[in-house]
């Protein structure tokens, strides 16, 4: 593995007795790349995702994410890496401050760097004035905002993003994703599922999942090439139309 890989598996799998969710998954994702991850609802992406996160054990097959084997050191790996979920993973009752805090203390940064890192990070976002408000009060774009400063305050190789956009207007979304732009241009590592296909486009390349299995795996243009198709809602209609689970 070269040193621009910062994630390679190989033939990974996951069963839950004699149900396999994930079958025999190979690939590998590159430094600052912005990795787009598909698949209908049961496909097994997010199991996937689960065991390269460190928080699944895999049934079979190797790899290793930010150089560390998913195999015997996954607590190293959830220490390097950042995670934001669909729900946004932030404490409603708390502060956007609390929050901030918790999450890098969580990650073993110490009170000085959060002090410093977070007089910046509040400057650059324009959220000083909320700094004390509790998070059930902000705007939705603004909780996206902080859920993603959140998972990448510690300043990770690779963050997790699932489902991240899901149920915020197109506007929100839009600016969401010069956040992610953003981050890969400074060699940040994004891995990210959604179900908006047009978001797709916006990634360096593209895995899909069908019934456990990576069906396809190129870029974006790479992909509408191969299956002579205009949209990648196209090519997942194509990819996916014989799919036993999931939507």
């Amino acid at each position: 593995m070269d040193k621009e890989t910062v994630i390679a598996i190989r033939d990974l799998t996951k069963k839950f007795g004699s149900f396999t969710a994930v079958d025999r998954i190979t690939l590998q994702v590159r430094r600052g790349e912005i990795f787009g991850f598909l698949g209908a609802n049961g496909a097994g992406k997010t199991t996937a995702m689960r065991m390269l996160c460190g928080l699944s054990y895999p049934t079979s097959g190797s790899g290793t994410v930010a150089g560390y084997d998913i195999l015997r050191q996954a607590k190293e790996i959830k220490r390097h890496i950042g995670y934001m979920s669909q729900k946004f993973s932030l404490y409603e009752n708390l502060t956007v401050w609390e929050n901030l805090n918790l999450f890098a203390t969580i990650y073993g940064m110490s009170s000085r760097q959060i002090k410093e890192k977070a007089d910046d990070v509040f400057r650059t976002l324009g959220m000083e004035d909320l700094r004390h408000v509790l998070v059930k009060e902000i705007p939705i774009g603004w909780k996206q905002k902080l859920a993603f400063t959140a998972a990448t305050f510690h300043a990770p190789e690779i963050v997790f993003l699932d489902e991240p956009t899901g149920g915020v207007d197109p506007v929100t979304r839009r600016k969401f994703w010069e956040m992610i732009y953003r981050a890969s241009s400074e060699g940040m590592t994004i891995f990210v599922t959604t179900h908006y296909l047009d978001e797709a486009e916006y990634c360096h390349r593209i895995s899909i999942m069908v019934d456990g299995c990576v069906k396809a795996l190129d870029s974006p243009d790479g992909l509408k090439r191969q299956y002579r198709a205009d949209t990648m809602d196209e090519v997942f209609r194509i990819v996916a139309k014989d799919a036993k689970r999931g939507d």
